[in-house]
This record gives structure tokens, C-alpha cells and sequence, in this order.
């Protein structure tokens, strides 16, 4: 499938997304006009509802099918947001007070060394005592509740079948997607997609958060709720930059 084609069912796939809550999440560790810098924005949902909260916001996404959506997002709300095409790894888009990357958005790094190299232009883009709030599925995750998951939805106009295999590194899920979408002729027309996915221990993303030049790191389940535990399927990292 193209990417462009993907950005346009992306919002179909989130439509169930807890938006709301990474919302709420986010209000605990923002300022009221912070300025944040929405990490793997995607289509720009969340990024368009703080937008909508008072915060001066800049998405930005490796796909540019994936921005022109939220650019059409952004007029339409008559919202001003700043959205910009760029690889994580190679972040350079300012400095702000906050930084977020949410939905599993670091997962999709399969390499150690790129997730350090992203934590490290994720600081260099923070304000002293700038917040980085991120998400990431849990080791529990990828080896139980993944391991060969096939999930699926048949709608009027997009089905799809969704099937779950371990991938080839430690820790990985292959995701293949097959979408059916019905044309205006009636005809149905078959699209696939192929993701990968990885992550890592939390101890690691700990250690790799302080090597970054970030403190007071918490890890926390349920949108920072709950207390950590093994059976979590997600974890909340919640680390501040450095003020030396």
C-alpha cells in the first residue's frame, strides 16, 4: 500500500485512540501556553486538540501523506499549528517545554543506537527542566498479547484483517494489514500494509533517558495512574531535562 493510502485509513484504525486521556496526560505536566512539540503526530488529532487548549503546537511525522491530512485538519479547525516533515532520529526543529510522542510512536524504532540518538535530540530540543512525556508497548506485550493476534473489522465502506507475528529481533511484532475498500462503483479494491515494531525493557529506556541528560524519570502504567507492573501493556515515561 502507499503511504498514501495508508494516511488515509490511518484515522480509521485510531478511531477507538484514547485520545482524551493522552489529552488529560499531557495537562498534567504542561503549562497553560507551553509550547510543545508533538513527536509522530500522524494525522494530527491530538496535536490539533492541544492546539485547541491554548498551547502553541508543531507536529511533526516522517510521512508527508500522513502531515497533508493534518494540514487539512488545521484549516478546517482554523487552527495555527506548525507541521513539519522529519525523521525523529534527526530531530531539529527548535526548543520547547514539552516534547510528547504518544501511540507506540518510538516502537517503530527496531535499533537500539536510534533510540538513544532520538532521546538525544529530544533534549537538545527542551528548555532546562522541559518535560518528555512518551508511551511504548510493554515487553509483556509484544510476547503475549501480539504473539500471532489476528484482530479485524467489517464495515460498510473499510474492512480489514489485521494479523499479529513476532518479528526477527528480541522484543518485535511484524503487523500485516490487508484493507478492503469499497470504491464508488461498488467494487471493493484490496490494499496492504506491512509495520514493524520493537521495543525494549524499561530499565533501558530508563538508562538511555539519563545518559540523554534527563532526571526525575517515572514510569507509571494506565496514563501515568497506576504504578508499573509486569502484565502492563503500556508503560508512561515521564522525564525532565537536566537544568545544569
Amino acid at each position: 500500500m502507499s503511504s498514501t493510502h495508508f494516511a488515509s485509513l490511518y484515522d480509521l484504525l485510531m478511531e477507538d485512540a484514547p485520545y482524551e486521556e493522552w489529552l488529560d496526560y499531557t495537562r498534567r505536566f504542561a503549562e497553560p501556553g507551553s509550547r510543545i512539540l508533538d513527536l509522530a503526530c500522524g494525522t494530527g488529532t491530538l496535536t490539533l486538540q492541544l492546539a485547541a487548549e491554548g498551547y502553541t503546537m508543531t507536529g511533526i511525522d516522517i510521512s508527508a501523506d500522513m502531515l497533508a491530512a493534518a494540514e487539512g485538519k488545521a484549516r478546517a479547525a482554523s487552527e495555527s499549528v506548525s507541521f513539519v516533515q522529519q525523521d525523529m532520529r534527526e530531530l531539529h526543529a527548535g526548543t520547547y517545554d514539552v516534547v510528547t510522542l504518544y501511540c507506540d510512536g518510538l516502537n517503530y524504532l527496531a535499533e537500539e543506537s536510534d533510540v538513544k540518538q532520538t532521546f538525544q535530540h529530544v533534549a537538545a530540543s527542551l528548555e532546562a527542566g522541559g518535560v518528555f512525556l512518551f508511551d511504548v508497548h510493554t515487553p509483556f506485550k509484544m510476547e503475549h498479547i501480539f504473539h500471532h493476534q489476528l484482530y479485524g473489522e467489517d464495515g460498510a465502506e473499510v474492512s480489514y484483517l489485521w494479523f499479529c507475528e513476532p518479528g526477527d529481533d528480541p522484543l518485535s511484532v511484524h503487523h500485516l494489514l490487508t484493507f478492503f475498500v469499497k470504491g464508488g462503483d461498488g467494487r471493493y479494491e484490496r490494499m496492504d500494509e506491512e509495520l514493524y515494531q520493537r521495543t525494549f525493557s524499561p530499565s533501558s529506556y530508563e538508562r538511555w533517558l539519563k545518559e540523554s541528560g534527563f532526571t526525575d524519570i517515572e514510569v507509571k502504567s494506565e496514563f501515568g495512574a497506576a504504578e508499573a507492573n509486569p502484565n502492563d501493556e503500556r508503560l508512561f515515561f515521564k522525564a525532565v531535562k537536566n537544568s545544569w
